[in-house]
């Protein structure tokens, strides 16, 4: 089993992998051929058994399903054994436990997640909110990741078959924390919550606002990190995924189609990650979160990795965006 080992300097955490023994020489990249890719419908042997799926009436682990969620065949983390908190002198640590799936968003291969129907990225979309549903019955589990990686440089392995991934931690990572802690600040001094001001303002000054459906707003943020960073979040207040309704994820699924497809032909196939932030599980700790419920304001972040991060920004925290989010916005505006 991993462990979990939180940095006492920085309090961030970092899952160590014990067990392996080879030593790492980079990252070995993967071409799977389609017709023995292990995620296309008829191949559901070559996986294991699935943990959920949309079906109409098949068998479970047979074909006919729609989108199908399956545990990573290699986990970082295992979801078996009891949540165990330890510690060496200055040192913390908890066993590696954890969840980590892999959300199958199509039976067949699609170049790319855009050209998915209007009707299957709902049912992903639906799948995510049902995933951190069950997992935030488990007390062990203090948050719920779901991302997606397209291309080598955002990380993709070589299975090209449309997925995303789902990481459930027994901690709550650095970056929510710091955005848990901004939110609640801002609440405490305005009485309102910061990301509902932030739209607001940036409806108002127009500039880095991408577009607007019914129910989300596309803006470029202020303080970017990345050239073209998107942030899609919805236009009512909504602390949790949990809370999206049937409607909003049909409106989000042509908005997340929309935005994918402008990046696409603007940068050329870029390779990105879509990060969903969500609220923590509040189960493990009574009262653990008094004011998450108005201060919070779920969010996805869509991120292309036009460059890598250098010494300076690993050294000091600091990012250089070479592209400003003002120009970014218009620039995408215009190829909407």
């Amino acid at each position: 089993m991993s462990e979990v080992r939180r940095d006492i300097v920085t309090d961030t955490w970092v899952i160590i992998d014990t067990k392996n023994d080879t030593i790492p020489n980079g990252v070995p990249e993967q071409h799977i051929d389609k017709g023995k890719c292990p995620l296309c419908e008829g191949n559901e042997q070559q996986t294991p058994n699935e943990i959920w799926a949309v079906r109409d009436g098949s068998p479970v682990n047979q074909p006919g399903w729609k989108v199908r969620v399956i545990p990573n065949i290699n986990p970082i983390l295992q979801v078996e054994g009891e949540l165990e908190k330890s510690g060496t002198g200055v040192y913390d640590m908890v066993s590696g436990i954890g969840a980590n799936e892999v959300i199958v968003e199509a039976p067949h291969h699609t170049p790319h997640f855009f050209d998915l129907s209007d009707e299957q990225v709902m049912l992903v979309l639906q799948t995510y909110r049902m995933r951190i549903e069950d997992l935030h019955n488990d007390k062990r589990l203090r948050y719920i990741l779901i991302f997606k990686n397209h291309g080598k440089a955002a990380g993709a392995s070589g299975i090209d078959h449309p997925h995303s991934d789902l990481i459930a931690l027994p901690a709550t990572p650095i970056r929510i924390k710091q955005k848990l802690n901004g939110s609640r600040e801002y609440f405490s001094y305005k009485e309102r919550c910061l990301f509902c001001d932030i739209i607001q303002q940036e409806i108002e000054m127009a500039d880095r606002l991408v577009f607007l459906s019914d129910h989300f707003a596309v803006i470029t943020p202020y303080a970017s990190r990345f050239p073209f960073e998107l942030l899609v979040i919805p236009r009512k207040h909504q602390f949790s995924y949990t809370m999206i309704n049937d409607e909003q994820i049909n409106d989000l699924a042509h908005v997340v189609k929309r935005v994918l497809r402008v990046i696409h032909s603007t940068l050329n196939d870029p390779p990105y990650n879509i990060v969903l932030n969500d609220s923590p599980n509040l189960l493990p700790k009574q009262n653990y979160w008094t004011t998450i419920t108005d201060d919070f304001h779920w969010h996805i972040e869509i991120i292309p990795r036009l460059y890598r991060r250098t010494g300076f920004e690993l050294g000091t925290g600091f990012y250089i965006n070479r592209f400003a989010p003002e120009k970014a916005s218009a620039l995408l505006r215009q190829r909407l």
